[in-house]
């Protein structure tokens, strides 16, 4: 920020002095911001101002409507997209009716400046003011504020907006990083996405459309237009924006009335939900949105467009988790890349670190950079320094992408890290710490324009300054160096296929009375309850429940209700009323006995001895069903099945199927005994190998060697499941994408010496020592 647009913005604020007893704390922003937006409109339009009343009064008679009135005045305005045709300023609107003479004047000026003071319900705040005696007082400071464009350039003026904004939302406890980014993110962004056109850089007259759909106050629209008008002024950059926050928008019209763009334009709305530039398509596209931000509010459109329009719509690739719409936002701008064959068009947008990686095979944030990767969009993703915005120091990333990679980048995706070009700030604002010199600006838009490697280097930056306070470490830790590195992958190096890897169930079984004795209560949300029930009511002494199939008593728990429910209520609060019910009902308790005793039936015949080959379970209990002379319907299969049996790593495997087909034990069908064997899977075991995309061969090749590598020498008795497809291609294995960024730049730092560390416990020790000594003295 400079020094002149920091005193405007402090000059400015002073009107909270005013304000401050009559107004909330949260309250002054928005009497402020209108304020100085109107002073700046004032300011501008002050060179032009006799031409349009001279122009006003040849109208005033001929009875045209607005539009062709505004037509006509703006001719006089000099090239100004907006007017006033009031003979009043803010210094002539006396003090005794300023509240009429204020609104009448605003009311003055053509639509589009008029619409601005709506969206700040400025009106409402007039006559609070006027209440409370301030009216005057306001206008009175605000007029003395030179805002005229030779005292403060557009772009300064930017900036002022900006800290006030920041103020602002830091005064009303709000995020004031939703609204705009720090003019050295902005001038990297633009940069980085403007650099690659020499054509709009160098061709006068040459016509160009920048987008942001998160506009804010309009920061990237106008640090694109500056970048370009440097270079070429005679160039023409047709600025389009949305935005949600409507005192945001009315900044961002304002700046782009000031600067003669269409305000038509710059939409007000959800961009995610309500498209209001539907089917433009442009050059450039800058967008800083909202980091972490839920989209549930709008989840039912924007499942209906995924789903309704799919490729034909913006989310057609996959939608990300409801808790965060980032990548909502990059599908968004990548819908409006102009096509290729018209010359195409290329985003900067900045995103955390979560869009890299979250996600696994599969989900949609994978298959969204899976639609990018392999649409060879990607062209370089930039790691910032942290503590860069204003109200969040985490990690964040400028994504670069284009429709129109030249031909030496095509197939390749540029990773630089600058993380550490930064330097710190000697005021903080907000969370905002550090800054990007104009340097270290230049050292990663130079890395990106060469598209090179580099391997890291030292950078000459201060090291971090650490607390001295305690004591302090005779040995310290050696701070790493900051360094500077870039790296170029090809793009299917950062996809996977993510293969699943089954193994047997191994299963034993055993009619013993521990076992069987289970069956007597439900398996289920029941169980313990039930079990408890039993010991408090049917084996104390008296008890006349039975095991006897006739007992008519068994299960009778109507006059302990009372009893049972205090105990449910206490120990298990989190039981249904139904289950209640299904407890209390002698049924439950019937049938759990039935189970139990056709289980001791079968235990007669087959015995209590444990079996370790659960493929003669089903012979064995048929055999045995036939011998007690019993029935077992499927539930009583079930739950005897399942009492009975259990996990055991040394038992042989279960059996699924015998197939007349050929062996093939990397894709589970193993020989044994001349037969080709198919094996249940343990779901326990389960477990899933990403394996690396390799274009060259085939995917059976790529996955059966990595296989026989990675799992099958550890694992013999392994195997893929081949019934795992992905949807697009039909290969064995998911397909996933992750850009472990932080990976391919780490920096290992031996952990510091022994001998040093126990050095220091030594002084440690001593010290604590001599202090114990002193107090007992």
């Amino acid at each position: 920020m400079t020094q002149t647009s920091n005193n405007l913005a402090t000059e400015s604020w002073a009107i909270a002095d005013l304000l401050r007893g009559d107004f909330r704390q949260s309250q002054y922003g928005r009497v402020i911001l209108p304020f100085c937006l109107l002073r700046r409109l004032e300011c501008v339009l002050e060179a032009s101002k006799e031409a349009v009343l001279a122009e006003q009064q040849k109208i005033a008679s001929m009875n045209l409507p607005e539009e062709a009135q505004e037509k006509l005045l703006l001719r006089a305005t000099g090239g100004l997209s907006f007017f006033n045709t009031s003979k009043m300023d803010l210094s002539r609107l006396g003090e005794s009716d300023i509240k009429a003479n204020l609104e009448s004047y605003i009311q003055s000026f053509s639509k589009d400046a008029r619409e601005i003071f709506e969206y700040f319900n400025f009106a409402e705040f007039i006559g609070q003011l006027n209440d409370a005696n301030l009216l005057y007082k306001v206008v009175q400071k605000v007029r003395t504020i030179d805002l005229s464009i030779s005292a403060v350039s557009n772009h300064d003026m930017g900036l002022v907006f900006e800290e006030l904004i920041r103020r602002f939302a830091e005064s009303s406890n709000d995020t004031a990083g939703e609204h705009f980014t720090p003019r050295d993110i902005v001038r990297l962004t633009t940069s980085l996405v403007f650099i690659e056109d020499n054509e709009a850089l160098t061709t006068p007259g040459i016509i160009r459309t920048i987008y942001d759909p998160t506009a804010g106050t309009g920061g990237f629209l106008s640090a694109g237009m500056e970048y370009v008008h440097e270079l070429n002024p005679n160039a023409v950059i047709r600025a389009y924006g949305q935005e949600l926050n409507p005192e945001s928008y009315a900044i961002c019209k304002a700046d782009m009335l000031i600067k003669g763009q269409e305000v038509k334009n710059i939409k007000l709305g959800n961009t995610l939900s309500n498209d209001q530039l539907y089917g433009e398509r442009f050059n450039y596209m800058l967008s800083n949105p909202p980091f972490g931000v839920d989209w549930k509010k709008i989840e039912e459109d924007i499942i209906k467009e995924h789903n309704e329009k799919g490729y034909d719509g913006r989310f057609g690739a996959g939608l990300p988790r409801v808790s965060d719409g980032s990548l909502l936002f990059l599908l968004h701008l990548i819908s409006k890349l102009r096509d290729a064959k018209d010359g195409g068009g290329r985003i900067g947008i900045i995103l955390n670190g979560s869009p890299l990686f979250t996600g696994g095979a599969g989900s949609g944030e994978s298959e969204i950079r899976r639609y990018i990767l392999e649409a060879d969009l990607l062209e370089a993703i930039v790691a910032l320094p942290t503590d860069m915005f204003y109200n969040t120091g985490i990690a964040t990333y400028v994504w670069i992408l284009s429709n129109k990679k030249p031909n030496e980048k095509k197939g390749l995706v540029q990773l630089i890290n600058g993380s550490n070009l930064y330097s710190k700030m000697r005021k903080s604002l907000g969370s905002k710490r550090n800054e990007m010199s104009a340097d270290d600006i230049a050292t990663i838009i130079r890395c990106f324009g060469d598209f090179e490697a580099i391997d890291a280097r030292e950078l000459d930056k201060p090291t971090e300054q650490k607390s001295n306070r305690g004591r302090q470490s005779a040995n310290p830790k050696t701070e790493a160096a900051k360094t500077f590195a870039a790296k170029i992958f090809k793009a299917h190096e950062f996809g996977y296929r993510r293969i699943t890897i089954e193994r047997p169930l191994r299963q034993s079984y055993q009619f013993s009375d521990e076992r069987i004795a289970t069956l007597r209560f439900e398996s289920g949300a029941l169980n313990s309850i039930m079990q408890w029930a039993y010991a408090e009511f049917a084996t104390l002494p008296g008890a006349i429940w039975s095991d006897a199939p006739d007992c008519p008593h068994y299960g009778e728990l109507g006059h302990h209700e009372d009893t049972i429910r205090r105990y449910i209520k206490i120990h298990c609060a989190d039981l249904k009323e139904k289950q209640i019910k299904d407890l209390l009902n002698r049924d439950t308790w019937i049938n759990t006995k039935a189970s139990m005793l056709k289980a001791q039936a079968l235990q007669a015949q087959i015995g209590k001895s444990q079996f370790d080959d659960m493929n003669e379970y089903d012979d064995a209990v048929a055999k045995a069903t036939k011998l007690a002379n019993i029935s077992l319907d499927a539930k009583d299969k079930k739950v005897i099945e399942a009492a009975v049996s259990w996990k055991n790593p040394a038992a042989l495997p279960v059996i699924k199927k015998i197939h007349k087909t050929k062996a093939d034990p990397i894709y589970g069908l193993f020989n044994v005994d001349g037969k080709t064997i198919e094996y249940k899977a343990d779901g326990d075991l389960r477990d899933f190998e990403n394996v690396a995309l390799d274009p060259s061969k085939t995917v059976n090749e790529i996955n059966e060697a990595y296989f026989k590598k990675e799992v099958q020498t550890h694992v013999p008795d392994a195997w893929i499941d081949a019934s795992k497809k992905d949807d697009k291609d039909q290969q064995i294995g998911i397909v996933g994408y992750e850009i472990p960024f932080n990976r391919h730049f780490y920096q290992y730092q031996p952990p510091r010496d022994l001998a040093e560390i126990d050095a220091d416990l030594d002084a440690v020790s001593a010290e604590i020592m001599k202090l114990l000594q002193e107090v007992h003295s």
